[in-house]
């Protein structure tokens, strides 16, 4: 009687929760929102969500705040997410590596994106790059090939995690050519690995094109060649690895996610505020300046779709990379 009780009650709770968000959603936003990035500032995610948030912040008419939660290859942020009230006042900035990759690399995975969280709309498309220490000669990745095979295992390249997409085209590229390099891991994303590689603690790394391309113009790192269809207008001269006999197609796309239960007409203006903010003239000067390509989902329901087509994808990578899962 008392466990019939004790239930009857949990029920009710959960209706009366259930009401709230519901009846909040009708003036939603109502007060500030937060927008959880997984990782440290200065890579590719803190690059992006920075430059949406005031524009996003505009539409929404309250103020949007980033909310930087790195570690665990942004496991920490995406959970913090995944246990967030539903209620639109916290929304995740996810990508390639916390959606797709590391759902197939865990095998002990805390959450399911598609079973704990709601996807929104994809935001951007980040190229990645080959980046060298300037104090290497190779000049193109023909040359780092031949140092490679010259020097095996004497070069150390960076990777934010094992479960990176940095990591996973390292991999395939070490794989591809017969060679060998040590890898040393960073905590918190590119941003820590990359100054890594501007203090010559690694050599070499893959690296999305927008955590690359101001040091490359500023001679701080080599750029070798760029992970896209085609060169990127923000360093021409720059080609790709596909010009260079090497068809490598991971990328690093990142999106909007919310958490499972919230409502549906919180869903749909996020998606619209979503949408909308990438088309603000800002927004595209800035992106396109970091060499960044804007990319919107037709609707959450295609998103969807796309992040369990991409889940797939990594997976066969994973497996035929005979990449070690933890």
């Amino acid at each position: 009687m008392q466990q019939t009780k004790s239930t009857s009650v949990l029920l009710a709770a959960i209706a009366a929760m259930t009401v709230s968000i519901a009846v909040q959603a009708q003036d939603y936003p109502a007060r500030p929102v937060r927008m959880i990035v997984p990782f440290a500032p200065g890579g590719a995610s803190d690059f992006v969500g920075r430059i949406i948030q005031p524009a996003m912040a505009e539409l929404l008419k309250q103020q949007v705040v980033v909310d930087n939660r790195g570690g665990a290859a942004g496991n920490i942020g995406v959970e913090v997410a995944v246990r967030a009230t539903p209620d639109g006042y916290t929304f995740l900035l996810g990508n390639v590596g916390t959606m797709a990759i590391n759902p197939n690399y865990y095998t002990k995975f805390p959450y399911r994106p598609l079973k704990d969280l709601i996807p929104i709309t994809q935001v951007v498309d980040v190229p990645g790059s080959l980046v060298i220490h300037p104090s290497l000669p190779p000049r193109n990745v023909k040359e780092l090939v031949a140092y490679l095979k010259a020097n095996p295992g004497k070069l150390n390249y960076g990777a934010p995690a094992p479960s990176s997409a940095n990591r996973l085209e390292m991999a395939m590229f070490l794989h591809a050519t017969g060679t060998d390099a040590v890898q040393v891991a960073y905590k918190g994303g590119a941003g820590p690995a990359m100054i890594g590689l501007l203090s010559n603690e690694v050599q070499m790394m893959f690296v999305t094109f927008s955590s690359s391309v101001n040091f490359a113009k500023q001679g701080r790192v080599r750029m070798l060649g760029v992970i896209a269809p085609e060169r990127n207008p923000a360093l021409p001269d720059i080609p790709t690895m596909r010009e260079q006999g090497f068809d490598m197609t991971v990328g690093s796309w990142q999106g909007l996610f919310v958490p499972k239960g919230t409502p549906k007409q919180v869903v749909d203006r996020l998606y619209q505020v979503g949408v909308g903010a990438m088309k603000n003239a800002q927004v595209i000067k800035r992106l396109a300046d970091g060499g960044v390509a804007i990319v919107t989902s037709k609707s959450p329901a295609d998103f969807v779709q796309f992040v369990k087509a991409e889940t797939a994808r990594f997976g066969n990578v994973i497996r035929d990379a005979n990449i070690q899962t933890e």
